[in-house]
């Protein structure tokens, strides 16, 4: 299986990495032993990349990450682990960003205390901070890697534009960004600059928050959480018309003898060498249905056919709403 690289100059990865956001209660709730068993189940399939953030659970994904590495010293070699800073609350209690070297420091060595490492593989800014130029923020990155506390640099939902200054001043080794066969909107420039710059472009919900799966998500399952709850994806009408809209995919991945997660992930893996899905679960049974879409080789027929069940444009409602809108950049 042919790995992928995370950045131009930076480490081979598995092509599918695993989004540790199912380590807090994003999703529903978790423990530490079942955290623990993902990343058993990371090591023992040959996944390399894992990508956490401080404000995932609150510290929680990142303990449990540090707990498992203190447990397992030598996980830390197999790991490539990436986290992220910048969303924060103001003196109100208010969701706000801050790129502040002050503040991105002060977070990242809270997020290396959490597991135990004294250097993280590649920090993310979270968010952009519209109060500091991207410049000025990537020089402060750049700060980090000479200081030793991080390899690389990446930034989160920024538009291609952003990645080119940024790139300007430092290599950006990734850009995050949801990108899946529901959330197409990388495929207007994103894609095309990551891969002119030689910037992984990391894929999250790669499966449509359960939409591009065997067993979506119900809508009383929606019901305790917080973020899908208010989601125009998951709320009435929209809610009904995608699962009949995805119900065509499934009926494919059937046809084709193999989970409808794991043809997802494989179509995320055909955008560019460059792409790597980072899908969460936290079922070590759907974990491995997740990772097994690296081992799918799509002919163009397949891709063909993917198509015509889901033609761009067919999801029912935006992908976030008006309060998850801020922060991530419109470029299109």
């Amino acid at each position: 299986m042919k790995l992928r690289k995370l950045g131009k100059d930076g480490p081979e990865v598995f092509p599918v990495g695993y989004g540790a956001m199912s380590f807090a209660d994003f999703y529903g709730e978790t423990n530490e032993a079942n955290s623990h068993a993902i990343l058993d189940a990371a090591i023992e399939a040959g996944v390399t990349h894992i990508d956490t953030s401080n404000v995932y659970g609150m510290g929680k994904s990142e303990n449990a990450i540090g707990s498992y590495l203190k447990a397992n010293p030598s996980a830390r070699d197999h790991f490539v682990i990436a986290t992220k800073a910048a969303i924060t609350r103001d003196a109100e209690g208010k969701r706000c960003f801050d790129n502040s070297a002050a503040h991105l420091e002060s977070e990242l060595d809270k997020s290396l205390a959490r597991m135990g490492i004294d250097c993280v593989d590649l920090f993310y800014i979270h968010r952009r901070d519209p109060r500091i130029e991207i410049e000025e923020v990537t020089e402060t990155l750049a700060g980090f890697v000479r200081k030793g506390k991080i390899r690389s640099i990446g930034y989160s939902e920024i538009a291609p534009s952003s990645l080119r200054r940024a790139s300007a001043i430092h290599p950006v080794a990734a850009v995050q960004s949801e990108y899946s066969l529901s959330t197409r909107l990388p495929d207007l420039g994103l894609v095309q600059a990551c891969a002119e710059l030689g910037t992984a472009l990391v894929a999250f919900s790669p499966v449509g928050r359960s939409l591009l799966t065997d067993t979506p998500l119900s809508l009383e399952a929606c019901g305790p959480l917080e973020f899908l709850t208010t989601n125009p994806r998951f709320i009435e009408p929209n809610y009904s018309a995608n699962i009949a809209a995805t119900d065509r995919l499934r009926a494919l991945a059937a046809e084709m003898g193999i989970p409808t997660a794991s043809l997802a992930v494989a179509w995320t893996l055909t955008r560019g060498e460059h792409v790597i899905p980072i899908p969460g679960t936290r079922s070590v049974s759907h974990f491995r249905e997740l990772i097994r879409g690296a081992e799918i080789e799509l002919t163009k027929t397949d891709l063909a056919r993917i198509d015509e069940v889901l033609p761009v444009g067919w999801a029912h409602g935006p992908r976030y709403n008006a309060a998850q809108s801020v922060g991530p950049e419109g470029y299109c």
